[in-house]
């Protein structure tokens, strides 16, 4: 037997290509062999006969047989078990089909594969539809898988199964992981679908039974593609969502097609990563999916569901009633055995009497009462009237008082010092108007002002008196009320 393809890296996808194409060598001229492999020889061989053979290559050969595989095998429907089944890194699936007489090796390319409603596994039966084409450099034929269904199972149901054994595994559903369900839930979200009928029949039920229930609706799809998605997305915010102590997820009846979302594994975790219980409604009956083994309870029918929410308040109203109900029996007999005692007491001789004492101890206590009720009255009296006393004999010695008067003789000694201060500032200014203007009288200045000017020699040191003292050509300075002018002697 040849060497499998699976003990190497995986082979490049193989692209159809035309018979005796790229490969085809030119008439009368031989290909070039491919590197490693020593030439062909120049000329054609001649036979014992005499005739000329075509030599080929063994490149030129799987060429040759590709193109007429290809073209001649281009949609077969192959029936049989997977063996050596494997998923490389490229996300090819590469696998053998094998029955009890023959083998052959098969590829499912990653677009293909990820159509596939379930998972390829060694020793599963199926039947594969593609075509055939030649893997080159190991000289093998295989089948390109385009598609392929399990035989006995519908690829729905493998599917389902297969999931379910998965998560199994993993212990997702195990019972050790269920959560009771709250007694009185305060908050209960709904994740379904708004226009679904789903809704209106929990709705109902919880406002027929549970009327003060406080209900947190995430809406989603329920079918379709990428509805498992959204149903995932739905419930991670129900649960977020402060104060929600339950939920429940679920549809209406359907198809296996039409229930698919809740077989998805997105579903499945998003169930098991809530914090809170979730009870899965999906469907009728007869209805199962991944959804409902991964949830802490199941429920057949969404109205189920919500009669299940109730369940928990009804039961704990009934145990109310029933602890109510032993309550009051049990102090009823408490009270009739205590009444026999008493009256036993009662007729006993030494309690001969009394009612009489204790009417006669009665009455002498309300007179006690009231002679203490008038002692504190009059005491209290009395009090009122001593600290009324004391009160009127502080307020004498109130440093209040005091303050305000010394207070009415500071703003008069103020006003006081406020108007000799004025008269003594009115003074004192008249008489420095008095010397400003006798100063004003003196002051050379005003000696100008009269159309007197003072001469000064040219560097303006000394005042001249006599005109003798200066000569002709000397520079003098006159000095008049309003500027100075520069002037130079003609004739002393």
């Amino acid at each position: 037997m040849s060497q499998l393809p699976f003990d190497d890296p995986p082979p490049a996808p193989v692209e159809p290509r035309p018979p005796g194409g790229g490969h085809a060598p030119r008439p009368g001229r031989a290909a070039p062999p491919p590197p490693g492999v020593p030439p062909a020889p120049s000329a054609p061989s001649a036979s014992p006969s005499g005739s000329r053979h075509r030599i080929l290559s063994v490149s030129e050969l799987s060429a040759r047989l590709r193109g007429l595989l290809e073209s001649e095998f281009v949609d077969v429907w192959v029936e049989g078990e997977i063996s050596n089944g494997r998923v490389w890194n490229s996300g090819h699936f590469y696998f053998t089909l094998k029955d009890a007489g023959a083998q052959v090796k098969g590829v499912v390319f990653r677009s293909a594969l990820r159509l596939l409603k379930f998972r390829p596994e060694d020793g599963l039966h199926v039947v594969a539809r593609g075509r055939l084409s030649v893997y080159e450099p190991k000289g093998e034929y295989q089948l390109v898988c385009e598609h392929m269904e399990p035989q006995g199972y519908g690829p729905l149901q493998l599917a389902f199964e297969q999931l379910k054994r998965k998560l199994a595994a993993e212990g997702l559903f195990d019972e050790g992981r269920k959560r009771p369900l709250p007694v009185l839930p305060r908050r209960i979200g709904i994740v379904t679908s708004i226009d679904g009928a789903a809704l209106r029949d929990i709705v109902r039920v919880l406002r027929r039974r549970y009327p003060n229930a406080h209900l947190v609706i995430s809406p989603t799809r329920v079918q379709g593609e990428g509805a498992a998605g959204d149903i995932a997305r739905a419930l991670r915010l129900a649960h977020r969502i402060e104060g929600v102590d339950v939920i429940i997820v679920g549809r209406g009846g359907g198809s296996l097609e039409d229930l698919w979302a809740f077989n998805e594994e997105a579903v499945a975790r998003a169930i098991a990563a809530s914090p809170v219980p979730v009870i899965a409604a999906v469907g009728h009956e007869t209805d199962f999916t991944i959804a409902d083994f991964a949830a802490d309870l199941r429920a057949p029918t969404p109205s189920a569901a919500a009669e299940m929410v109730v369940r928990k308040k009804d039961e704990f109203q009934a145990h109310i009633d029933r602890l109510a109900h032993r309550l009051d029996g049990a102090v009823r007999g408490r009270l009739g055995r205590l009444e026999v005692r008493l009256n036993g007491l009662l007729a006993r001789p030494g309690y001969a009497g009394l009612p009489g004492r204790l009417a006669w101890r009665a009455r002498h206590l309300s007179d006690l009462s009231a002679s203490l009720s008038v002692a504190a009255r009059d005491g209290l009296e009395d009090r009122r009237r001593r600290v009324e006393t004391l009160r009127r004999g502080l307020s004498q010695f109130d440093p209040r008082h005091r303050l305000g008067r010394l207070r009415v003789t500071l703003i008069a000694e103020r006003g006081k010092l406020d108007g000799a201060m004025a008269r003594r500032l009115h003074r004192m200014q008249s008489r420095f108007q008095a010397t400003a203007a006798a100063l004003g009288g003196l002051s050379p200045l005003a000696v100008l002002g009269r159309g007197y000017a003072v001469c000064w020699d040219g560097e303006r040191r000394t005042v001249l008196r006599d005109a003798g003292t200066v000569r002709a050509g000397d520079a003098i300075r006159v000095t008049l009320e309003r500027g100075e002018i520069r002037a130079r002697v003609t004739e002393p």
